[in-house]
């Protein structure tokens, strides 16, 4: 008697695909991070290298995390740790700054804060950052911005392609389009203050000299 052939098994599922981390570049440079209801913080994150500082006293980096913000009622200025201006995560801008990591050797780097359930009262907000002391290195500090949606995965930002003759570098520009929260990335170096920043995205801010 012949056996008719065992019939052949149904192909294994194939597993999902959980992007942990997405990395925004000059091809793909734009995605949604939050919409209108989502609630939580989102954190943004710098790190870099500090480096060593030498027998002249130069090559140590002190790199510093801030923020241009506009609301929606017209309101607009900046959270950074010059002037002390850190910010509030429960009343205007909703935007804080944990602290000033001034060595560079914090595992925790610095952190920017955003109160997603006050999505609706952003308009923009630009990430950007400083070299606050030290000769301009943008090279060898090889920083790197993530940004930590309360939902979704990670989207990265490095400072590549650096401009060794600048101070600043606008890193990236959320909007709040529709009620949907969009992060572009930047990377635009800029050789001047916070001041040029704020002409360069045309922010109408208005600059006295500050301190740490």
């Amino acid at each position: 008697m012949i056996r008719p052939p065992a019939p052949t098994p149904p192909p294994a599922p194939q597993p999902r695909v959980q992007l942990s981390k997405i990395t925004l570049t000059k091809a793909a440079p734009t995605v949604s991070l939050a919409k209108g209801g989502d609630t939580g913080t989102m954190r943004i994150n710098l790190n870099w290298t500090r480096g060593r500082r030498g027998l002249l006293g130069n090559g140590a980096i002190d790199l510093d995390l801030a923020c241009l913000y506009q609301l929606n009622n017209g309101s607009k200025g900046v959270v950074q740790a010059l002037g002390k201006a850190f910010g509030d995560l429960h009343y205007p801008p909703y935007i804080a700054l944990d602290g000033d990591d001034r060595s560079g050797t914090n595992v925790g780097g610095e952190n920017l804060h955003i109160n997603l359930a006050h999505l609706a009262d952003f308009k923009r907000i630009l990430i950007f950052a400083y070299i606050y002391d030290g000769t301009p290195n943008w090279s060898a500090a090889d920083g790197v911005v993530t940004l930590y949606p309360p939902h979704g995965p990670q989207v990265e930002v490095r400072l590549d392609s650096p401009d060794n003759r600048a101070r600043s570098c606008a890193i990236a520009l959320l909007k709040n389009e529709k009620n949907e929260l969009t992060v572009t990335r930047e990377v635009r170096y800029i050789n001047g203050t916070q001041s040029d920043i704020s002409k360069a995205y045309r922010w109408g801010l208005k600059w006295t000299a500050g301190r740490k």
